[in-house]
């Protein structure tokens, strides 16, 4: 057995023989090479021989995000210009005609086509400062590399077994299902996330591996019968999307023996770096993986920075990505060959790499990254709203996200954080409007988000709330 979903157990003859079925389906629908194919889905073994189906005809996976609302999922089927579509979600049959993963799938053989490396093999989405998400395009060949990266990087062997909480549209998700079909490592998908299923299954299945976003960390370490797991199988819990907070790690490992490692990627170029699995140090995100160059740029200058230098974190990998849509945005994401993360931080003599700052204005919620223009175009459109401007604060799961907005009128700030709730995806809420006098700004226009962030912080511990 390869996969396991609720009571249902597939091996990997089972799964290619729905892949066949579902490819002679979109055949006769019309896909063929190159044709781009939506999937909004949960995490479920159909969202898996759907994919496998798409390759199978030399298609490429449009992967859109389940907890995402008409107007994003419509601004990416008009970006990447999918044609077709297949899933579990109404949100994408409403946009366009969809073939049900909730309709049985009938198994048969159904040939593959010949694909080139460099042919388009899946649209993940990155949020850009710009507005709405951009496709980040990755080819079969840089797909490849960063499955055996991070099987390298994980230690993966076909004895490993993992379960998988996280959205299959996302980077993370992705990564571990395909890597581990291809190991032969043994998968558990669950619908969603739930500590006492992912708990109960550590047990019933002896999971080697644990995949933590910080949600998930968070919740094991604030669960009242952690010690009366059992959670001897793990080899460790692998801490994913977010920078460690040492005291939740440190709080779990205490209560169940069990050691954390920590890795560090984009979906741009998905694994850069990892901690050694036997010796992490939590304070850093550890060493380039094998096949991944990196270096650190002044921020002033671009001039490469010496050990100790603290600039802008750049990555050279054949797993990089092959390009944005819009490709406009894509020749400023790379230097050279290089790949520019936006991240900042500093490469210690030995290799070592910590992260302190992000040059990008990114927000990070639950390991998810929000572009605040992207609420602010919302928050724009309301008539009360003169001006705005939305940042991140700490938070136990990463950011919050804060939106400070001028008025011109009584507004009622709850309801303008549930009109960004209505319009985007839900954990883009804000957690917080408040008005203020005037936005600042930069002679250029650019919001002074860092400004906002401190006046925001700052109230915050003075009323006590800290």
């Amino acid at each position: 057995m390869a996969l396991a979903f609720e009571d249902r157990q597939y091996s990997l003859a089972d799964l290619d023989a729905l892949a066949g079925g579902m490819a002679a389906t979109l055949r006769r629908s019309g896909v063929v090479p190159g044709t781009r194919v939506a999937v909004m889905s949960s995490n479920r073994p159909e969202f898996v021989v759907a994919l496998r189906a798409i390759w199978r005809l030399g298609a490429a996976g449009v992967l859109l995000s389940p907890a995402w609302k008409q107007t994003e999922v419509t601004h990416a089927l008009s970006l990447t210009g999918a044609t077709h579509a297949v899933g579990d979600h109404p949100v994408l049959a409403d946009a366009m005609p969809m073939l049900s993963l909730d309709d049985e799938i009938v198994a048969a053989d159904h040939p593959a086509e010949p694909v080139a490396p460099d042919a388009d093999a899946v649209f993940v989405f990155s949020s850009g400062t710009t507005g709405m998400p951009k496709a980040v395009r990755h080819a079969h060949g840089s797909l490849a590399v960063a499955i055996r990266h991070w099987r390298d990087a994980l230690g993966l062997t076909s004895a490993d077994r993992m379960q998988v909480m996280t959205p299959p549209s996302h980077i993370l998700g992705l990564l571990n299902i395909v890597m581990a079909l291809d190991t032969g490592a043994w998968i558990r998908l669950h619908r969603r996330f739930d500590i006492d299923a992912m708990l109960r299954h550590i047990e019933s299945d002896r999971i080697t591996i644990e995949m933590a976003v910080a949600p998930i960390a968070l919740a094991l370490s604030a669960h009242p019968n952690l010690e009366h797991h059992d959670l001897s199988s793990l080899r460790y819990i692998m801490w994913c999307a977010t920078p460690v907070t040492g005291s939740v790690a440190e709080a779990v490992t205490a209560r169940t023996g069990v050691n954390w490692v920590t890795a560090y990627g984009a979906s741009e170029l998905p694994v850069i770096s990892c901690n050694e699995l036997q010796h992490a140090r939590l304070d850093t995100v550890g060493r380039a993986v094998a096949g991944v160059d990196i270096r650190v740029v002044s921020l002033a200058t671009g001039e490469v920075l010496g050990p100790g230098g603290e600039g802008e974190i750049q990555v050279r990998s054949e797993s990089a990505m092959a390009g944005y849509l819009p490709d406009q945005w894509t020749a400023e994401a790379f230097s050279g060959d290089w790949y520019r993360t936006g991240d900042v931080g500093t490469l210690d003599p030995d290799g070592w790499l910590r992260i302190t700052d992000r040059a990008k204005e990114m927000i990070k919620v639950r390991g998810f990254q929000v572009a605040p223009a992207e609420i602010e175009a919302v928050l724009h459109g309301h008539p009360v709203v003169e001006d705005c401007a939305v940042f991140g604060v700490p938070a136990d799961d990463g950011e919050a996200i804060i939106a400070a907005v001028t008025v011109n009128g009584p507004v009622d700030t709850g309801a303008l954080a549930d009109l960004v709730g209505d319009r985007l995806a839900s954990y883009k809420r804000p957690s917080r409007v408040v008005v203020v006098d005037e936005i600042p700004r930069l002679p250029s226009g650019k919001a002074l988000r860092r400004v906002l962030r401190e006046r925001a912080m700052s109230a915050h511990t003075e009323s006590g709330d800290s």
